[in-house]
């Protein structure tokens, strides 16, 4: 295949994602009660204002923090794995560039490509890390008496790091999904503008919701939409 090929594919590729990423960044800011990343981010915020107002809730909130964390701690984990994997197999290609007398990377479609790959494991490793670092913070909040001083004193912290932790867990994800694309134009140029138009054909779908989930969310999220 030729290099006008191959940086073509390539291109494409990463066009429709920064596109759709563009798109649904537009869109967040416009109508945020009907995007999932923040209709989802309320509801973990009215979760949380939900177990405050209830005793005998902490033990059930701790767990339910419990299966989070332990979510973002797999996403963490997969995208470690990923990272390692990754520099192994673009560690010879980079070095092979830097040996030229210039010592310059010559620029190529596939040295692009594992750097994206590179950018965006690493992007999701960091994101789903800070997440499990605020999903503790949240359950020591949640373990607290909900009828204590302590408790109300870290209520409003509580309910901003529920709210963070689950954006972070969210990019993360993101992050690793679009993976594929790149994986798929690393394997073969011409799939990767394939890969890459059915992963936002999918995230089309569980990008959006029917409705927002609290009624009093929306304006709330009209003013911190993310």
């Amino acid at each position: 295949m030729s290099a006008v090929l191959a940086w073509l594919s390539t291109l494409v590729t990463i066009a429709v994602l920064v596109a759709y990423e563009t798109v649904l960044m537009v869109a967040q800011r416009r109508r945020p009660e009907r995007m999932a990343r923040s209709a989802h981010a309320a509801l973990r915020e009215d979760w949380f204002i939900a177990v405050s107002q209830n005793p005998g809730s902490e033990i059930l909130a701790v767990q339910t923090l419990r299966n989070s964390l332990m979510s973002a701690t797999m996403t963490a984990s997969t995208a470690m794995l990923g990272l390692i994997g990754t520099v192994t197999l673009a560690a010879p290609s980079l070095h092979a560039s830097l040996d030229e007398a210039a010592m310059l990377p010559s620029l190529t479609p596939k040295l692009v490509l594992e750097l994206l790959l590179l950018a965006l494991l690493f992007a999701s490793l960091v994101c789903s890390a800070m997440a499990v670092r605020y999903y503790n913070h949240v359950g020591f909040i949640s373990g607290v008496p909900v009828e204590s001083a302590l408790r109300k004193r870290w209520n409003q912290a509580g309910i901003a790091y529920v709210r963070r932790a689950g954006l972070l867990y969210s990019w993360g994800l993101r992050h690793l999904i679009l993976v594929a694309p790149i994986l798929a134009c690393l394997l073969h140029p011409f799939a990767g503008p394939v890969a890459a138009t059915v992963v936002v054909l999918v995230l089309v779908r569980f990008d959006k919701v029917a409705a927002s989930g609290s009624p009093n969310s929306t304006a709330y999220l009209g003013s911190r939409s993310n």
